[in-house]
């Protein structure tokens, strides 16, 4: 007797042990909104009739962001430096250049974030913009010059119908890309694309259309103050009851017929896996994977079941929109890891997400970052 009291007692201890031991701990980012500061340099090319070498000059551009969230953001920009212009009249090519600055405003979407989730820890990310300013502009004395010897030599008729002087502003709308590699929190390197569009008048040209610019940049980009807080926390797993097992001895007692009771059928519970992921996460982390394998082992030891999957999102974190996208694409996660990992069909795999109504399935905000996956035989 003594001997099975010490054998349990050990099983107990090694199964407390076992369960210490799977205890896991997840980090968690919280954006931060944040200031950053912007110095470019590169080269512009202006739409005109010359060649991209006669069109090509320097450019700059400095700037101001703020970063409301993961998603959003807004910068101030003032670019400038020097502008192009060529025109072809009668087998004659005439050059000449001016100076601009251009202040504008836009709007910034990361990209990175929105397709991909929040995750600080990336060292690439893609953003777009897009936005409106003025483009003031001078020293536009060569197309001056040009125009005067023009009307001299042409009976008055002009090269330049729309030669301007002095300074002009004029609106401009911009819109492009960017691309950042994080070398460190704070100090990020990368490459700017962008295209402007101003009136006709900007090149002193009359072409009947718009005129473009388009400005290619490198540069340094420097955030003010930390642009994520971190946490980490503990998740306990699901303690399991100890089962003892009793030796029974059966004694054999002959039953009238007629008091055999019918045994009762078997009531099954479902088989159920929760897949849990960090904040604005979609991407099934190895750890959790292996409640994805168990369902997949599952699914093909029972092959007459289907497994329903629905996804859902803290509703204390983001907007409607943003939940309703992520918890689509946690249930759309486990479903293509069950069917390009585990070979399992999408005839077996039933799809769903939390929906307009925003159901939580836990109380604790952190838990509802999650995929269930039920099976019922």
């Amino acid at each position: 007797m003594k001997l099975n009291k010490f054998l349990v007692s050990a099983a107990l201890l090694l199964g407390g042990v076992s369960a210490a031991s799977a205890q896991e701990e997840v980090t968690e980012y919280t954006f931060q909104p944040h200031w950053y500061m912007q110095a470019q340099i590169g080269g512009q090319e202006t739409l005109g009739e010359g060649s991209f070498g006669d069109l090509l000059c320097p450019n700059a551009q400095l700037t101001a962001g703020y970063n409301f969230n993961p998603y959003i953001g807004a910068r101030l920009v003032f670019n400038g430096w020097q502008s192009k212009g060529v025109s072809e009249v009668s087998g004659n090519t005439y050059r000449w250049k001016w100076n601009y600055i251009a202040p504008t405003i836009n709007a910034v979407f990361n990209m990175t974030n929105v397709l991909g989730g929040y995750n600080p820890n990336r060292m690439v990310e893609a953003n777009i913009f897009g936005g409106i300013g003025a483009n003031i502009a001078w020293h536009n004395k060569e197309a001056n010059n040009l125009q005067t010897a023009y009307m001299a030599s042409h009976d008055g008729r002009e090269l330049l119908d729309y030669n301007w002087s002095g300074t002009h502003g004029r609106f401009v709308a911009q819109f492009g890309a960017d691309f950042q590699v994080n070398v460190s929190k704070e100090v990020a390197v990368g490459l700017e694309l962008q295209a402007n569009v101003l009136p006709d008048q900007y090149n002193s040209k009359k072409a009947g259309n718009a005129d473009w610019y388009f400005n290619a940049l490198v540069g340094v980009r420097y955030t003010f103050g930390p642009k994520f807080n971190t946490t980490t926390r503990v998740i306990e797993p699901v303690p399991c009851e100890p089962v003892i097992v009793e030796k029974i001895v059966e004694k054999i007692v002959e039953v009238p017929v007629e008091k055999i009771v019918k045994e009762q059928p078997v009531v099954k519970e479902p088989m159920r896996r929760d897949i849990f992921f960090t904040i604005s996460n979609t991407v099934v982390s190895n750890s959790e994977m292996k409640k994805v394998a168990e369902v997949a082992e599952y699914l093909k030891s029972h092959p007459d079941t289907k497994v329903e999957i629905t996804g859902y999102a803290d509703k204390g974190t983001g907007t409607m929109a943003i939940n309703l996208r992520l918890s689509k694409q946690r249930a759309n996660a486990v479903s293509k890891a069950l069917q390009s990992k585990y070979g399992i069909p999408v005839s077996r795999i039933v799809v769903k997400s939390m929906g307009e109504e925003n159901y939580q399935p836990y109380p604790d905000p952190i838990q509802n970052r999650v995929a269930i996956c039920i099976i019922e035989d």
